[in-house]
């Protein structure tokens, strides 16, 4: 029988008192701020967030080069992204989000690429500016089709003192190329999340200022949108990108998945953007609209419900001639989500999610579960900020439990007592609950599948949580609990 919101509430805070009674005093005070339960008609999820993880307790944070280099510059599919600093770094983020292109690897794109400076003691020693200018030219010899290179900066750049703007506008000056010095080194701030920031900032100096300076043809059409936050994982960009361009619209740029430095110079001259991902591309959409006036607007294309409501809010920014052709493309689709919702509802109907994740994924995939009948009893991120809290409060249910910087400890105790039927997260997580007996489904890059935004991602969607809940093999690895 499921519980009331105030039965949940009441078991959810017996919880986590139970939770923190493992911590010393201070960092039970602490870590008690990042949890609570959704209360309805708050104006936040009442969770402290973007604070410092505590010393010595298991976070599963990443830090600011993985924002810059992994998630906003790394999808850049023309450019050559160079980790500069030790190897590891740049191995450890090798082509692990699986951001889709169209190109030819090594001649014309070089996304699944790994470029490093391979910092030695030696570099440490004397600097590496000279090394990363020979690493430059290097580059230009050996793949002269790139349209630019990004100096994704290590943490041993920051503390050596190291020049890289230096070096980027002299090489960029000599090869006549855009490099792009980003200071992303990995102990800037508290998490990726700066990292998202501070490359933000880098297309804002680098980029953009540089292309309003240069002449470029464009020829301009009252309905240019540039898709924003959406790096194309398994996908998940064209899959968007399809019923834009149907109901009438003309993406001009995606950012960044299968994006091209070409499209984000010409990003300022969209009449809309549109915006999936809120927390790593709203410091560039804020700044766009304040310096060049182009309006922003949030969607969300996970699920047919959130799909629909994206479509109208969307036409809602343009003339007739579009309203008219969102209607037309969510009376195409509507068949095919209802056939998928009438083959997997009633096998996943009444089933319990726990979610934590980053990004927009704590609560944009809220609507997709609800439309298979499954319910989302928890949930939390990784790197949100107070606002991505207070956006969730439109998404979750009273009573929904909710926890920031969720520690390993926290997260196996939570979802050994709430027993849901499935949680979503990311790979660190993911061995530690399969081997628990719990279906689990990697939500930072769809466990090796996708697309799942839009209508062809809802299909591919169901599908997934179907197979992971109703695999037989559950039957023969059974939960602690059972």
């Amino acid at each position: 029988m499921s519980l009331t919101a105030e039965e949940m509430k009441v078991r959810n805070k017996g919880l986590i008192d139970e939770v923190l009674k493992v911590y010393p005093e201070k960092s039970a005070k602490k870590r008690a701020k990042h949890l609570a339960t959704f209360a309805e008609g708050k104006p936040d999820c009442a969770v402290k967030s973007n604070v410092k993880s505590i010393p010595g307790v298991m976070t599963i944070r990443g830090c600011a080069y993985a924002g810059s280099k992994g998630v906003v510059w790394g999808p850049i599919k023309d450019m050559v992204h160079l980790s500069h600093g030790p190897v590891g770094c740049g191995q450890y983020s090798w082509a692990a989000r699986r951001n889709y292109y169209v190109g030819t690897t090594g001649v014309d794109t070089f996304v699944t690429m790994q470029f490093t400076s391979d910092f030695q003691e030696k570099d440490i020693v004397f600097g590496g500016d000279k090394k990363l200018a020979r690493i430059i030219d290097e580059i230009q010899d050996l793949f002269p089709l790139n349209k630019g290179v990004s100096i994704q900066s290590e943490c041993p750049i920051g503390l050596i003192g190291d020049d890289i703007e230096a070096v980027a506008k002299a090489k960029g000056k000599e090869h006549g190329k855009t490099i792009v010095p980003v200071r992303c080194e990995g102990f800037r701030g508290v998490s990726q999340s700066l990292g998202h920031h501070i490359a933000n900032d880098s297309i804002r100096d680098w980029v953009f200022d540089k292309a309003a300076t240069q002449k470029q043809e464009f020829q301009s059409t009252p309905y240019d949108v540039a898709i924003i936050g959406d790096y194309n994982i398994g996908g998940d960009a064209w899959a968007s990108r399809i019923l834009l361009e149907e109901m009438g619209l003309r993406v001009i740029a995606q950012w960044s998945g299968d994006g091209t430095l070409a499209e984000l110079e010409a990003t300022p001259k969209a009449k809309l953007n549109v915006l999936h991902c809120y927390r790593s591309m709203n410091y560039i959409s804020r700044h766009m609209e304040e310096k060049y006036g182009v309006p922003w607007v949030e969607y969300n294309f996970f699920g047919p419900t959130k799909i629909a409501a994206s479509l109208r809010e969307i036409a809602g920014r343009f003339d007739d001639k579009i309203k008219e052709g969102a209607e037309r493309v969510i009376a195409k689709y509507q068949p095919l989500a209802d056939a998928v919702a009438a083959k997997y509802r009633p096998r996943l109907e009444g089933k319990t999610v726990m979610l934590y994740v980053g990004g927009l994924r704590p609560r944009h995939v809220i609507g997709a579960y609800e439309d298979l009948g499954m319910e989302v009893v928890g949930t939390g991120y990784e790197f949100g900020h107070n606002d991505d809290y207070q956006r969730t409060t439109h998404d979750i249910k009273d009573g929904t439990l909710i926890y920031d910087d969720v520690t390993a400890y926290e997260f196996e105790k939570f979802v050994e007592k709430l027993r849901p039927d499935l949680v979503g997260a990311g790979i660190k997580e993911k061995y530690v609950f399969q081997k628990m007996g719990v279906p689990f489904r990697q939500m930072h890059s769809w466990d090796y599948s996708g697309p799942y935004h839009g209508y062809d991602g809802f299909a591919v969607f169901a599908r997934d949580m179907d197979m992971a809940i109703n695999a037989p093999v559950w039957n023969l690895a059974k939960a602690p609990w059972k």
